[in-house]
């Protein structure tokens, strides 16, 4: 069974991939787990190991970061006029912009459309996700109407403005630096 509902003896079923889902089907790397308790249960059981020579990137410097999974609240809607661009958050980086590898992730909140202003993202294509509102991206290349439950990928470089299809607007941004996405091979239709 490829996903199994109800594993026997109580157990979790957990999958762990360690490829994306962008990846050729055949070249999927995944594997089904099964817990005792589930992972989100593992926080504050692990202590970290400690390599000085052993550095992550970017390294920035010295930080303890709590082992186990985040959490945060939605950003709140702000109460000033902001826009797309203004009401953009990192949340993390990785890799090294300058090497044209990595990702940064965000979030964003906004309330007016952007009016006189484009913008272009010359370092990264991004993967705009949505979850409050409709945006509607006023391209160079046409426009792009953007609900909840959608996503698009506006390429490196591509001039656009942002205009909201709602009052108030929350969602993700994902700034890929490296390799282009690309849709999964789902084989011979």
């Amino acid at each position: 069974r490829n996903s199994p509902q109800r594993p026997a003896y109580g157990l979790y079923a957990e999958q762990l991939s360690g490829s994306p889902f962008t990846a050729p089907r055949g070249t999927n790397e995944r594997s089904w787990l099964y817990r005792i308790r589930p992972s989100v249960k593992h926080t504050g059981r692990f202590k970290g190991a400690h390599y000085p020579l052993w550095k992550t990137a970017p390294n920035l410097g010295d930080h303890e970061l709590a082992l186990g999974q985040y959490r945060w609240n939605p950003l709140p809607m702000p109460s000033e006029p902001t826009d797309f661009l203004e009401g953009m958050r990192t949340v993390t980086t990785a890799g090294d912009v300058l090497g044209q590898s990595g990702m940064a992730a965000h979030v964003y909140v906004a309330n007016r459309s952007m009016t006189d202003d484009h913008f272009f993202n010359a370092d990264a294509e991004m993967l705009v996700v949505p979850q409050v509102g409709a945006l509607r991206f006023v391209t160079e290349m046409g426009v792009i109407e953007l609900r909840p439950g959608e996503i698009a990928v506006l390429p490196r470089g591509l001039v656009f403005k942002v205009e909201l299809a709602d009052a108030e607007v929350r969602g993700y941004v994902c700034e890929n630096y490296g390799a282009k996405l690309t849709m999964p091979d789902r084989g011979p239709i």
